[in-house]
């Protein structure tokens, strides 16, 4: 596994404290305090929720945050906001929207998602990706991932209603 540096996530540095991401049934890793966390192997591949959050993130976040979370002119670089927020913060502004504080004119607002099941259903995938872009341990692009995760893709489809 890759080195996670500590930041603004207290239980983030899993392998310098000696903890390790803890496996949900779903193939979703947590880190010791319950929040979404990657998992990142030897060559830099990254768990299935890693890959899937830069899909979903390319589908729903990037017309206003720009590539790779890196922010545009209306909206913030996630990749520095995520070193401050919490996974409970970004939840709450992911699902009920937020004023965006970041624009000087005032006039643009992030929207509320909490009633579309294209960004519901993937959000913790979608933070686990901005969490690894904000700790530096995923460059720009599409990561490269382990492997499939059947269980999660099919828990993923159930929630879209397929």
């Amino acid at each position: 596994m890759a080195k996670m540096k500590p930041d603004a996530h207290p239980s983030k540095d899993t392998e310098t404290e000696g903890n390790t991401p803890q496996l949900s049934d779903l193939g979703e890793y947590k880190d010791p305090a319950g929040n979404p966390t990657y998992l990142i192997d030897s060559a830099g591949k990254v768990d299935w929720y890693t890959w899937r959050g830069y899909k979903k993130y390319m589908a729903n976040c990037m017309q206003c945050h720009g590539p790779d979370g890196l922010g545009s002119s209306f909206a913030p670089n996630l990749t520095d906001q995520l070193t401050a927020l919490s996974y409970y913060d970004f939840a709450g502004i992911v699902v009920s929207g937020q004023q965006n504080k970041w624009n000087p004119s005032g006039n643009s607002v992030m929207p509320a998602w909490g009633d579309d099941p294209n960004v519901m259903c993937s959000m913790d995938a979608i933070y686990t990706y901005l969490r690894a872009r904000a700790d530096g341990v995923v460059g720009r692009g599409e990561p490269k991932r382990i492997a499939n995760n059947k269980e999660a893709q099919d828990a993923e489809y159930k929630c879209l209603g397929f």
